[in-house]
């Protein structure tokens, strides 16, 4: 156990309004998922806030109604794994093209940050946003291009 925790942000439009029957399955199954990864081994919190003016102001997408966010905290890079890949999530997540809009750019980002803190949606987009201006690096990375946990806070 090291003094840090993983906090990661994935993000998607859906391909039509919550209500609209395209997507009733998927927003359908959205509690479930959510119960699962909160019981999962290593999760740790997930954001369910609304977003704040800030977010707002800096990330405008974020107000559209077909945006989705996810943005949680786990114990470490294979507790999300296990959540993500081995477990029902894996059902679900494999259908997320009919669901979602194929994504113009990064929609995901991984990032390690002090144990017992809770990222800002601000802060989440961010990383993102890092992703997709200056490549993946120790401040915003993906499955595919871990990073480490820091020396130090």
């Amino acid at each position: 156990m090291t003094g840090f925790h993983l906090a990661q942000i994935n993000v998607g439009r859906l391909v039509a309004p919550q209500g609209d029957p395209r997507v009733a399955e998927f927003v359908a199954q959205l509690g479930g998922m959510n119960a699962l990864a909160e019981r999962s081994p290593g999760f740790v919190w997930r954001m369910v806030d609304d977003a704040d003016d800030e977010a707002k102001a800096a990330f405008p997408e974020v107000v559209d109604p077909r945006f989705q966010i996810n943005c949680s905290v786990w114990e470490s890079v294979e507790a999300l794994w296990e959540y993500a890949f081995r477990s029902d999530h894996l059902r679900v997540l494999s259908r997320r093209r009919e669901w979602f809009e194929r994504p113009d750019g990064p929609h995901q980002a991984l990032w390690w940050v002090p144990a017992g803190h809770r990222p800002s949606l601000t802060d989440a987009m961010g990383r993102i946003a890092r992703i997709r201006d200056h490549g993946s690096g120790p401040d915003a990375f993906t499955f595919r291009d871990r990073h480490s946990v820091p020396a130090v806070v």
